[in-house]
């Protein structure tokens, strides 16, 4: 459990670990694109698009299951996405301090959805709450700390 204010990761580092985070998925999601909607490479690059027809499952899978599904693992894995880690933060139950609990990393995910809602005050709340929790991470009891292991 942290034990200052000071442990809490703030609105900047957690930014950087979000951009750091939306590479590596964008990556690995243009190349499960590329793998399926095979040899329009330069079109999907400069458009996103295919000649080829959309297969609605297969762009439900990879626009939302596959982010839902790899966050989820890294969170159950680490603690902590790849630019969380790479930064030095977790994410932690905000009651006790331990890791977080399967049912806990789901709510916090979906909490991004009211999250991002309304002009993203909810991601920005980060910057103003003396914990630095987001709406998703009040939602879900968790907070972001400072890790140094």
């Amino acid at each position: 459990m942290p034990k200052a204010p000071s442990q809490y990761a703030g609105f900047w580092i957690r930014t950087g670990a979000c951009i750091i985070d939306t590479f590596i998925l964008l990556v690995i999601m243009l190349f499960f694109l590329m793998l399926f909607y095979q040899g329009d490479w330069d079109l999907v690059l400069d458009t996103g698009l295919s000649e080829q027809p959309s297969v609605l499952w297969f762009d439900i899978f990879i626009n939302y299951l596959l982010p839902f599904i790899l966050t989820i693992l890294v969170w159950q894995i680490w603690s902590a996405s790849p630019g969380k880690i790479l930064l030095g933060i977790k994410i932690v139950d905000a009651t006790t301090g331990e890791n977080l609990k399967p049912l806990q990393s789901v709510i916090r995910y979906v909490g991004y959805i009211p999250s991002s809602l309304v002009l993203c005050l909810g991601l920005i709340w980060v910057a103003f709450d003396k914990k630095k929790q987001g709406w998703h991470d009040k939602i879900a009891n968790t907070v972001v700390i400072k890790h140094n292991e």
